[in-house]
């Protein structure tokens, strides 16, 4: 696909009449930068880099059509039906075990995340991963925006990917992320043991057309399941998840805490988190919690 990308950008440029130092003067980068893409070789383009080559090609959207392709290249042959079916997604719950989910990451995080693979081949392909990681996160700054309920567990927080530095920048993201509207996130504390979904994350993706998908992950495998009776199984498996996770004002508190390295920050009895609970029930924009997060069809009133 990024061959296919090369070739299509070389084609529209020698219509155009334009060199490729001149194409690279339109879209700000070097030319020896459009060589590369030509030629698939080096880094893979970004998303930015797409938009500016089809701008600069008058390409009607056709280059920033076929970067969604070659993106997915980035990633394992395991992963890429999954990413497809999310950007249709209209909703995406996740369980999240080890690592803050690739669409609320920041660069230094991600960067940091994508390096422990052992079947990396090199920093140019890391550096393919980390732009592929960030252009999915386009689709939460579009109109039409997923809703997303993001469920971390406790070590999510504690354990300090990329160092202290890069942690501390993450957890201040989650924090800006939970007052987008549209976004909730919950933490799951260790006090609450063992459950069905230990050992790797869990994704619930919500279609369009209101089909549902499940998508259970761990360190080198995936596995994308459509069959309604699986998807059920697991939806369950995520509410169960999502009622013993702290309520997302409490949520936000222990991230504000573990930003601040206060590492021995007291988990509220369950008492105290159905209190809360209930208030939040009761404040505007409760029903999101009831609803667990799924955009649900006006209801037009009857004549």
């Amino acid at each position: 696909m990024a061959a296919l990308f090369g070739s299509r950008v070389r084609r529209l440029r020698t219509a155009a009449g334009l060199t490729q130092a001149e194409l690279g003067e339109k879209a700000y980068v070097v030319g020896s930068r459009i060589t590369q893409v030509e030629r698939a070789s080096g880094a893979r383009p970004t998303l930015e880099l797409a938009r500016a080559l089809d701008r600069a090609l008058g390409a009607d959207e056709l280059l920033v059509d076929l970067w969604h392709y070659v993106y997915r290249e980035a990633f394992p042959d395991w992963s890429r039906a999954f990413i497809a079916l999310s950007e249709k997604a209209v909703s995406i719950g996740q369980y999240a075990a080890h690592v803050v989910p690739g669409l609320l990451q920041t660069e230094d995080y991600a960067r940091a995340v994508l390096s422990l693979d052992v079947m990396l081949i090199g920093e140019e392909q890391l550096e393919e991963r980390v732009a592929a990681r960030l252009g999915r996160q386009e689709r939460l700054r579009s109109p039409g925006r997923p809703e997303l309920w993001i469920v971390l567990d406790e070590a999510v927080l504690r354990r300090p990917v990329g160092g202290r530095a890069v942690m501390r920048r993450q957890l201040s993201r989650l924090l800006e992320a939970a007052e987008e509207p549209g976004t909730t996130v919950q933490v799951l504390p260790f006090d609450q043991g063992g459950h069905e979904a230990m050992g790797g994350s869990l994704t619930l993706l919500t279609l369009p057309d209101g089909t549902e998908a499940a998508y259970k992950e761990g360190a080198d495998f995936g596995r994308l399941t459509e069959e309604p009776s699986d998807v059920r199984r697991y939806s369950e498996i995520y509410d169960r998840l999502r009622a013993a996770a702290l309520p997302p004002l409490m949520s936000l508190d222990m991230i504000r805490s573990a930003l601040e390295g206060n590492h021995g920050a007291r988990v509220p009895s369950r008492s105290q988190q159905r209190r809360l609970a209930q208030q939040q029930l009761q404040q505007p924009g409760g029903w999101r919690l009831r609803r667990g997060g799924r955009r649900l069809p006006r209801q037009r009133p009857r004549p």
